[in-house]
C-alpha cells in the first residue's frame, strides 16, 4: 500500500494526489506508530516534493502527512530525513508559500499548516533556522499577522516564533529588532485570550528568557506589563474547583517556569512584590487559604500548625519545587530593608517561609534512609533546602530572621540529629544556637576534609543536571545560545562546603587561633589551602564558587580577586619604569604609579576632570589634595591628606594592581578607611567580611576601559596594524589614517616579555611612538583586547558560522592563524594555545576549511596546525586527490596529507576524526 502511493506522489497526477496524501494522512492516524515506523521515510520524498506545487488543496494535504511523519518519526532516521528535506528545499518552500499567504493569496487554513510544518521542522533539525529568520521578507510577513483576531493564525505564529527562538541567534534578533513582537507577545499571554493562545505566548516568553542577557533585554521593552502575564496566569488556578485539569496544571507549570527569571536581579522583582507574589505563591501551596480567616496577631506556633495543615493537603504536588525555588530566588534579590509589612502581607512571607522550613527538616530527617522509589521527592527536597539556605543567608534582614527564627523553632525537638547532608550543614551554620556546636565538634576540619576531597577527586555535581522541574525537554535541540554559567556553578559540594566554612571561621573569633585546624594528614596545610582557593578564583568559571574562595581566603589575610590578568598587571607594581604619576604622603613620601591603571581600577584617586593646573583642593575628610604638574618626570603628582596611613597606601596600590592585597588585622582597619574613600566596594565587602550575596558577578580584572577615553590620556605608545586592504578607518583621538591603537607601555611589557625587552633594547624602536605589528587590523584588535582583558574574542559560532561562504569563514579565522605565529614569535604561550583551539575548533565544524588553511599554517612556518589540518583533510585524501583540489597545495603539505591519510588506514580510521 505505501508503496503504491509513493509511486502516485512521485507520478504527481494532479487528480490524484490530494487523495492519496489524505490516505497518507490517516494511515499515520489509525496504523500504530511501530506498524508505520519502517515506511515511513520512504513517504518522506514525495510529499516534501509536492509543497512548491501551486495546487493549494495538494499543498495543504501533504503538509498535514508530512507533518505527521515527521512528528512521528524515531530519532534514529533524523539524519535521513534532514538530508531529504536539503535536496528537495523543503524548508525555501514552505517559507515561499507564507510569503504568498502574508499577500492574501491563499486561505488561512493553508498557513496554518504550513506554519505548522515549519515549526516542527525548526523544533527537530537546527540547521533549517537560520534561513528561516534570516529572511526578512518572511519575518515582516509574520508582523503583518501580530494584529490578527483570528486565534489559530495566532497559535500558528507564536509556535513559529518559539521554534526560530531555540536559536540563541534568532532570539536574541527577534527580540532587538522586535518590539512589536514582545507587545504581541504580552497581550497573548493576558487571560483574556483563548487558552491555546496564551498558552503558547508563555512557551514564546520562555524560549526569549532563557538566560540573563536576553531577560534583561525583554525586561527594558516591557518589564511590568510582563509581570504582570505572568501573575495573572498563575492566579488563575483559584478559579480551579476540584481536582485541577491536567491541561490547566500544566499551563501553571508553563507560568511557574516563567517567574524563575527571579533568579537574576532587576527591576522584575519590585512588579513581582507589587503584584502579590508571595500571596499568589501560598495559593499554589494551598486552595482555600484566606488571610481574613486569621486574626491580626498569630504567634509562631500557630503559624507552624497552619504550615503543617497546607502541607499535607497535598495540593498541586507537581508545583512544590517551583515554589522553593521561586521563594529562595526573591530571598536572595530582596534588599536589605525589604519589609512585607509595608506591601501588608506578612503574614502570607511567614507561612511560606515556615512550609519551606517544615518541608526542608522533613527532607533532611529523610536524606539518610533515601530509597530509589524516593528520587523525585528527594528532588523537591533539594529545592526545598535550598531555598531555605537562601532565605537564612538572605540580604533582606526581615527575612533572613525570620528564616533563622522559624527554623530554629522546628528544629527544637531533634534538630541535632540531622546533620547529614552538606546543604543541611550549610544551613545550620546559620543559625546561632547549632553554630556553636558546629564549632566545638570539630565540624571547620570536617569541612575542610569535604574540601580537600572536592578538589582532589575533581567531583562535580551541578544543581541543574538533576531537578526535574528544571528540564525543559522543547528546549534540548536549541543552538546557539551562550548560556552563561549559573552562579553557583557545577561544582555544588564544593561551593557549599566553603560557604559552611566561611561562616564558621566568620563566628568562631578567637576559637579559630586555638584549633589546630590543620592538623592530620587528612587535610591541606594552610599555604597548601591558600594556594588551592587561590587556584579557584583564577582558573573557576563559577562566580559563586570564586566568590566563596575568596571569601574564605578573606579569614587567611588575603583580600580580593586574584586572577591571570592581575598577575600579569601586578609585575608593575613598585616599577617606576613607565610610572607617570606620583602618590605624595604629608610626610614627604612618595610613590611612583601609573596612572592608566588608576583610570580603571581606582579612579577615585585621579584628579577630577577639569580641575585647573596647580590648584589644590583642601577637605579634612578627604584622602587626597590635588597639585598637577605638566612638566618634569611625572605628568601628575597627587597629594595625599595627612589621614592616609603609608602601610594602608602600599596594600591599596597591591590591591589595584594584582587584585589582592595581604594584611595583618591591625592594617585591615586602615585600609578599611582607604577602600571605602576610593569607592572600592568589592574589596570593602572582603574587608567587612560581608556574606557574598548570590548572583554578583565575580569582579573583573579586566582593563579595556583604559583603550577608550578613560585611558587615552596616559597612552604613550602607538601600535599599527600591517594594511591588508583599503579600509575606510578613522580614530576616535588623533588624525592618523592608518589603522592603530592607542595603548600603553605599562600594560604591554608587564604582559609580553617581548615587548618588555623591546622597550629596554635602547634601539630605535625603544624611542618611537609607533610600533608597526605585522598582523592585519581584525588581529590587532583581538591581540590588544588579549592584552588588556585576558580574553581572546570569539569567532560567531553555531547558525551564523554554518551558514557562511568558506571564503568568509576564512577571512574571520585567519586573524587567530596570523596571532598564533606572532604569539610564538613574541613568546606569548597562553595566547598561543587560545589562537590554536579556536583554529582546530572552527576546523572542526568546517573541514573544507582545512585545504585553506594547512597552506596558510605553512605560510606562517606553523607546522603544528599544518599537521592538525592535515589530519582533518586525510580521510578524503584520495577524493580530493582524484577530483584536483590538492594541486594548489605545496608537494610538501600534499605529502603531509598522504602520510596522514595512510596513517588513518593502518589504524582502521573512518571520515570522522
Amino acid at each position: 500500500m505505501v508503496g503504491a502511493l509513493v509511486w502516485i506522489l512521485h507520478f504527481k497526477n494532479g487528480a490524484i494526489l490530494n487523495i492519496a496524501a489524505k490516505v497518507v494522512v490517516k494511515l499515520v492516524n489509525v496504523l500504530p506508530s511501530s506498524v508505520m515506523q519502517p515506511y515511513l521515510l520512504d513517504l518522506v520524498h514525495p510529499l516534501s516534493s509536492l509543497l512548491s506545487l501551486q495546487q493549494v488543496e495538494v499543498a495543504v494535504s501533504c503538509a498535514t502527512a508530512l507533518n505527521l511523519i515527521l512528528s512521528n518519526q524515531s530519532s534514529k532516521s533524523e539524519k535521513a530525513i534532514w538530508g531529504i528535506l536539503k535536496k528537495t528545499e523543503t524548508v525555501a518552500h514552505i517559507v515561499s508559500n507564507i510569503h504568498d499567504f502574508s499577500g492574501g493569496i491563499i486561505p488561512s487554513e493553508y498557513f496554518q499548516e504550513m506554519a505548522s510544518l515549519l515549526s516542527t521542522i525548526l523544533r527537530r533539525w537546527p540547521p533549517s533556522r537560520y534561513p528561516v529568520w534570516s529572511d526578512v521578507k518572511l519575518m515582516k510577513a509574520l508582523e503583518s499577522m501580530h494584529t490578527t483576531p483570528n486565534s489559530s493564525i495566532k497559535v500558528a505564529v507564536l509556535k513559529l516564533y518559539s521554534a526560530l527562538a531555540l536559536c540563541g541567534s534568532a532570539a536574541m534578533n527577534l527580540i532587538e529588532n522586535g518590539e512589536a513582537l514582545l507587545q504581541m507577545m504580552v497581550q497573548c499571554m493576558d487571560r483574556s485570550n483563548p487558552h491555546s493562545v496564551q498558552v503558547e505566548g508563555f512557551r514564546l516568553a520562555q524560549c526569549l528568557v532563557r538566560n540573563e542577557e536576553t531577560c534583561l533585554k525583554v525586561m527594558n521593552f516591557c518589564c511590568e506589563p510582563f509581570v504582570k502575564a505572568i501573575m495573572c496566569g498563575i492566579s488563575q488556578q483559584r478559579s480551579l474547583s476540584g481536582k485541577a485539569a491536567d491541561d490547566q496544571v500544566s499551563f501553571l507549570e508553563e507560568a511557574c517556569c516563567l517567574v524563575l527569571i527571579t533568579r537574576w536581579a532587576g527591576e522584575h522583582h519590585i512588579y513581582f512584590w507589587k503584584q502579590g507574589i508571595d500571596g499568589v505563591l501560598l495559593g499554589l501551596l494551598s486552595k482555600d487559604f484566606h488571610k481574613n480567616s486569621y486574626q491580626e496577631f498569630v504567634s509562631l506556633e500557630q503559624k507552624i500548625s497552619i504550615a503543617q495543615e497546607i502541607l499535607s493537603a497535598n495540593y498541586l504536588l507537581v508545583l512544590r519545587g517551583y515554589v522553593w525555588d521561586i521563594l529562595g530566588w526573591l530571598a536572595t534579590n530582596c534588599g536589605e530593608d525589604f519589609n512585607p509589612k509595608i506591601l501588608r502581607n506578612e503574614l502570607y512571607l511567614d507561612i511560606l517561609i515556615t512550609c519551606t522550613c517544615l518541608a526542608f527538616v522533613d527532607a533532611i530527617s529523610k536524606w539518610h534512609q533515601v530509597c530509589q522509589n524516593d528520587v523525585v521527592e528527594t528532588f523537591k527536597s533539594v529545592s526545598a533546602s535550598r531555598a531555605v539556605l537562601m532565605m537564612i543567608y538572605s540580604p533582606s534582614k526581615y527575612i533572613a530572621s525570620r528564616a533563622r527564627a522559624i527554623l530554629s523553632e522546628i528544629l527544637k525537638p531533634n534538630g541535632k540529629e540531622y546533620l547529614i547532608h552538606i546543604l543541611g550543614l550549610t544551613c545550620y551554620c546559620g543559625l546561632p544556637q547549632y553554630r556553636r556546636r558546629l564549632i566545638k565538634s570539630k565540624v571547620i576540619e570536617t569541612l575542610l576534609v569535604l574540601v580537600k576531597c572536592c578538589l582532589d577527586n575533581d567531583i562535580h555535581i551541578k544543581r541543574q543536571s538533576f531537578p526535574p522541574h528544571l528540564q525543559n525537554t522543547f528546549h534540548d535541540k536549541s543552538c546557539c545560545w551562550l548560556c552563561t554559567e549559573e552562579w553557583e556553578g557545577g561544582d555544588t559540594p564544593l561551593l557549599y562546603s566553603l560557604w559552611g566554612l566561611a561562616e564558621l571561621m566568620h563566628n568562631s573569633g578567637s576559637v579559630r587561633n586555638n584549633l589546630n585546624i590543620f592538623a592530620g594528614e587528612m587535610t591541606y596545610t594552610e599555604t597548601e589551602l591558600v594556594s588551592k582557593l587561590q587556584e579557584i578564583c583564577i582558573h573557576t568559571s563559577s562566580p559563586g564558587l570564586r566568590w566563596y574562595a575568596a571569601y574564605v581566603l578573606s579569614y587567611f589575610g588575603v583580600y580580593g580577586f586574584p586572577s591571570k590578568l592581575g598577575k600579569r598587571i601586578g609585575k608593575a607594581l613598585n616599577e617606576k619604569e613607565y610610572a607617570d604619576m606620583q602618590l605624595i604622603l604629608t610626610k614627604g613620601q612618595s610613590l611612583s604609579v601609573h596612572g592608566v591603571v588608576f583610570a580603571v581600577r581606582c579612579s577615585a584617586l585621579l584628579p577630577p576632570k577639569g580641575l585647573p593646573i596647580n590648584e589644590k583642593t583642601f577637605d579634612d575628610s578627604s584622602i587626597k589634595d590635588f597639585t598637577e604638574k605638566v612638566h618634569g618626570e611625572f605628568q601628575k603628582e597627587i597629594r595625599l591628606s595627612a589621614h592616609v596611613d603609608h602601610d594602608a597606601l602600599m596594600k591599596l596600590l597591591e590591591y589595584v594592581y594584582l587584585g589582592y592585597a595581604q594584611a595583618g588585622e591591625e592594617l585591615v582597619k586602615k585600609l578599611k578607611t582607604l577602600a571605602k574613600r576610593c569607592n572600592l566596594q568589592p574589596l570593602l565587602q572582603l574587608l567587612c567580611r560581608k556574606h557574598p550575596k548570590w548572583s554578583t558577578p565575580f569582579p573583573s580584572s579586566d582593563l579595556s576601559l583604559a583603550l577608550g577615553p578613560a585611558g587615552f590620556q596616559f597612552s604613550d605608545i602607538i601600535l599599527e596594524a600591517k594594511v591588508t586592504e583599503l579600509m575606510c578607518w578613522t580614530c576616535s583621538f588623533c588624525p592618523l589614517s592608518d589603522p592603530h591603537i592607542h595603548v600603553h607601555k605599562v600594560i604591554l611589557s608587564s604582559s609580553c616579555d617581548y615587548m618588555r625587552a623591546l622597550f629596554q633594547s635602547g634601539m630605535k624602536e625603544s624611542h618611537v611612538g609607533t610600533i608597526k605589528v605585522p598582523v592585519s587590523w581584525e588581529a590587532l584588535v583581538k591581540l590588544v583586547n588579549w592584552f588588556y582583558s585576558n580574553e581572546l574574542l570569539s569567532p560567531p559560532s553555531g547558525c551564523l558560522w554554518d551558514y557562511m561562504e568558506t571564503e568568509e569563514k576564512l577571512c574571520k579565522l585567519r586573524p587567530y592563524v596570523e596571532l598564533c605565529w606572532l604569539a610564538e614569535f613574541w613568546f606569548l604561550e597562553d595566547l598561543k594555545e587560545d589562537c590554536l583551539n579556536v583554529t582546530v575548533s572552527c576546523l572542526d565544524s568546517a573541514r573544507p576549511l582545512s585545504i585553506k588553511i594547512i597552506q596558510i599554517a605553512a605560510d606562517f612556518s606553523l607546522w603544528k596546525l599544518a599537521e592538525v589540518a592535515a589530519n582533518y583533510i586525510a580521510p578524503f585524501y584520495r577524493q580530493l586527490h582524484d577530483s584536483g583540489e590538492l594541486e594548489a597545495l605545496d608537494d610538501m603539505l600534499v605529502n603531509m596529507v598522504r602520510v596522514a591519510s595512510v596513517r588513518l588506514s593502518q589504524e582502521g580510521g573512518s571520515n570522522s576524526r
